[in-house]
């Protein structure tokens, strides 16, 4: 247990200044990469999109770990990807390489011995060689069929050496590279859910089809259908509701806020005659969570989802929201 206080105000100004220029720092490279975004950037982005295989990243130490999140950041968005350690690949792993993959290697000085495997492997079998390094003329600049130079900035860290600046701008520019490959392949939000079913982002990304309660849940009774056969039809389903439906199309909508409105003579009186007209309602293409807010913006707990002829395909409740993890 920490039981030492503050520090003293001194102390803590020092602190807070160090974290400051640090960032502004790595703001600035970000900047000046932006100004200066290498020639190969978009040959790169093509190249990649017109591959038939996989995108395979490596690099050792801190920017092994900068290429394998480019890795991750790739193939959650679209494009295949896949780290190899540079250690690794010299000792099997270099089989992972085939002639339909594009492979890319990040070193800032650009003389990494341990990428020298990898880079002669790409050029014995003809593998498309991406570079992602801070010297241009070094051995992974020469040798890659197109380069991805980040500017000279300097390194945030006091004495200029630990990659702190130069691992900031390779793994921006490998968010880039991913962002501009997401889009050109017209990548929606329903293809990132695929590669995101778990958690809160997912939950986030369902569409009301995935969560709804299907046709064999609706609630649906006819015009005519007397109020003690209706009430029925609600209890049965177990969804608060029931759904007028006229020519096979959902005109009105019944639930219990009705049924007190009406009690007066209720069990004399027909399904049409308590209905409220016009009911709302959602098409099975709609984000689960603009469901849940369209449902909070009108008050009520449970929709009918129906298709572009307000045929009924099924309902959705708050409650099956809240267990997907979507309210």
């Amino acid at each position: 247990m920490v039981t030492s206080g503050q520090p003293p105000q001194a102390v803590a100004d020092s602190v807070a200044a160090t974290a400051r220029r640090v960032l502004t720092t790595e703001a600035d490279a970000l900047r000046l990469l932006a100004d200066l975004l290498p020639p190969d950037f978009v040959p790169a982005v093509e190249l990649i999109l017109n591959a038939q295989g996989r995108v395979i990243l490596s690099g050792i130490g801190k920017s092994g770990h900068i290429a394998r999140k480019i890795a991750a950041t790739l193939s959650s968005t679209g494009t295949p990807a896949y780290f190899v350690h540079a250690a690794e690949a010299s000792h099997g792993d270099l089989g992972t390489l085939t002639e339909h993959d594009i492979c890319i290697l990040l070193s800032n000085s650009g003389e990494t011995t341990e990428l020298s495997d990898l880079i002669a492997h790409t050029r014995r079998f003809s593998i498309p060689l991406i570079g992602i390094t801070g010297r241009e003329g070094s051995t992974l600049a020469e040798a890659a069929d197109l380069r991805l130079l980040l500017p000279p900035a300097p390194e945030a860290c006091i004495i200029g050496m630990a990659p702190t600046t130069s691992t900031t701008m390779a793994l921006a520019l490998g968010d880039a590279l991913a962002i501009a490959l997401m889009e050109r392949r017209g990548f929606a939000p329903e293809h990132f859910r695929t590669f995101h079913p778990g958690g809160r982002l997912g939950a986030r990304l369902a569409k009301v089809s995935q969560i709804m309660r299907g046709a064999d849940a609706l609630p649906l009774v006819a015009p005519d259908t007397p109020m003690t056969d209706t009430i029925l039809v609600m209890t049965e389903k177990g969804a608060g509701a029931a759904g007028l439906v006229e020519g096979g199309r959902l005109t009105g909508i019944i639930t219990d806020g009705d049924l007190r409105r009406n009690m007066a003579g209720l069990m004399g009186k027909t399904a049409r005659d308590v209905a409220t007209m016009t009911p709302l309602t959602a098409p099975p293409g709609m984000l689960a969570a603009e469901a849940v807010a369209l449902m909070n913006a009108r008050k009520v707990n449970m929709l009918f989802v129906v298709d572009d002829d307000r045929r009924p395909l099924g309902t959705l409740h708050i409650h099956d929201c809240l267990r997907a993890g979507v309210a």
